[in-house]
Parts: C-alpha cells; sequence; structure tokens
C-alpha cells in the first residue's frame, strides 16, 4: 500500500517544536517514508485550517544519523534550516543518547552536538561568498550588493541579503521584506535580514523569510548575518544576536559557522485521515 495511503487511512503522527520561536511541524519518515507533497504542506502549514509552521522538516533514513528535508509553508522546499536542524538533534540526541550527532541535508553534511545547559550547536557549513554559490543573477560584489541599502548577500544553503540598519525596529518587516524576498537580483528568492549593531559583538535582528514572512527566529539567517558583519568588519566572528523570539550564539570558525541556543518540543499528534483526506 502507498505510503500516503496509509496516512489517510490511518493517520499522520507528528511532533511540533521550535527554536525561540521559529516553529517546525516535524515528520518522522524513518520507519515508513512518506511522501510530502506541496499541497499537502501548505495545508499542514495553514495556522488556521491546519497545524501552522514555519518549516516542515521530514526525518529520513541515511548513511549519517539522519537525512533531513525541509519545506516552507507555502509548499516549496529549502535546502537549510538551522533551527529545524537543532531542535532534530536534540531529538535525536535524547533518543539514542549520543551527544554528538551527523546530519545530512541538501545543504550537506552537518554535525550536531549537545552545548550543556539545555543548549544545542549545529555546524551550518562554510558560508558561500561567491555571486553565484549564493546564487545571484549576475556577477556582483556580494559583500555590498547595488541595492538601496547596499545588503550584503551570503549562502548558507539557501540565499540571504542582510541590510545594516541603524534601528531594526523602525523597519516595517512585511513590506521592506516582502520587497526584497522578490528582487530580481535573487534568481531563488532571498531570505530578508535587518540587522543593528549593538557592540563588537552584539546585534538586534528581524528576520523576513522567503516562502514564510516575518519569523521570530532563523538559524541560517542569524549565521548569515553574523558571517556578513565579521565580513564588514561590523563585528567579530564570535556574537550573540538578539531575535524576537531570543538569542542565539553563532561562532564562525575555520570548519564551518556554529551555532547555538535553546529548543522546545511543545507536543505530539497526529493529523486525521479526515484532514488529509481534506488535501486530497
Amino acid at each position: 500500500m502507498p505510503a500516503m495511503q496509509q496516512t489517510h487511512d490511518t493517520g499522520l503522527p507528528f511532533m511540533k517544536m521550535h527554536g525561540l520561536g521559529n516553529d517546525f511541524v516535524i515528520v518522522d519518515a524513518r520507519a515508513q517514508p512518506i511522501e510530502i507533497t506541496p499541497g499537502l504542506a501548505r495545508g499542514i502549514g495553514h495556522r488556521q485550517f491546519g497545524v501552522g509552521f514555519d518549516q516542515l522538516a521530514v526525518i529520513e533514513n541515511g548513511e549519517a544519523d539522519a537525512h533531513l528535508v525541509f519545506y516552507n509553508s507555502d509548499g516549496s522546499t529549502s535546502a537549510a534550516c538551522g533551527n529545524a536542524t537543532r531542535c532534530i538533534a536534540r531529538f535525536l540526541m535524547q533518543e539514542t543518547g549520543k551527544s554528538e550527532l551527523t546530519l545530512t541535508t541538501e545543504r550537506g553534511t552537518l554535525y550536531a552536538s549537545d552545548a550543556g545547559d539545555g543548549l544545542t550547536s549545529v555546524n551550518m557549513g562554510q558560508p558561500q561568498l561567491t555571486w553565484n554559490e549564493v546564487p545571484l543573477a549576475e556577477e556582483v560584489d556580494t559583500l555590498e550588493l547595488p541595492i538601496e541599502g547596499a545588503p550584503t548577500a551570503t549562502g548558507m544553503g539557501n540565499p540571504h541579503c542582510t541590510f545594516f540598519v541603524e534601528d531594526a525596529e523602525t523597519i516595517p518587516l512585511t513590506e521592506f521584506g516582502s520587497r526584497y524576498e522578490h528582487h530580481p537580483l535573487y534568481p531563488e528568492r532571498t531570505n530578508v535580514q535587518v540587522a543593528q549593531i549593538i557592540g563588537p559583538d552584539h546585534i538586534r535582528m528581524r528576520v523576513w523569510e522567503r516562502g514564510v514572512g516575518i519569523t521570530l527566529a532563523s538559524g541560517s539567517s542569524s549565521c548569515a548575518t553574523a558571517v556578513a558583519a565579521a565580513r564588514r568588519g561590523l563585528t567579530g566572528r564570535k556574537v550573540q544576536i538578539e531575535l524576537d523570539g531570543g538569542t542565539i550564539w553563532i561562532d564562525w570558525r575555520d570548519d564551518g559557522v556554529w551555532m547555538t541556543g535553546p529548543t522546545c518540543h511543545v507536543f505530539n499528534g497526529t493529523l486525521t485521515p479526515e484532514f488529509l483526506e481534506s488535501l486530497g
């Protein structure tokens, strides 16, 4: 029997988790493959008619401890999702008793570790700094893009556009983020950050995620902003970032960009056959 037919008959178990208010529906497909279609992702992601999430993450079997696949709430896919990776890493460490994990994603192989005090660290890999890696539509200087405000472009497995501003609180993020998400310089759209430098190791940041909208936090956006700030000489390579949902710590080391913060497993649930059938 096809996997989706099985879920239609019996329901689809899931976990609801968040990292600093960046919230996720997690589906464990290790025991039984689950087909996630764009329509299913959009249906689950609807905050009134479904469960609601910033990203949907699927845990699959792989050559490492697990393979992760990510979907945005509009049904599109993303190669990377830092906070979801941290949440899943915490869940798998509790499940297995391990303090270190190796996870694979479309972004590549990521390493996770227990940082103590309930915090989880993930190495998001080296940033992508050339125009074709981000990717951008044409060859330009990624440090200061030819866009009003001279933002910085960074790839973290997904594209980012970081604006450094005097006061992050005053930016009308809904209008601002949606405008630049679809900028023609970004053929795959982009995540948009507005970042205010508080000190040499301290940043205030707000986030607009492509395919989602405003989020309380974003791990890959935090990594991209820290990298951009360091490249521009605004901070060092190790910073504390204040997000709408709380604090995350980023450390750009020789082996990659490490991200450390808290996670929360909120509840377990089951999507009913009635709901799944309603999505087709």
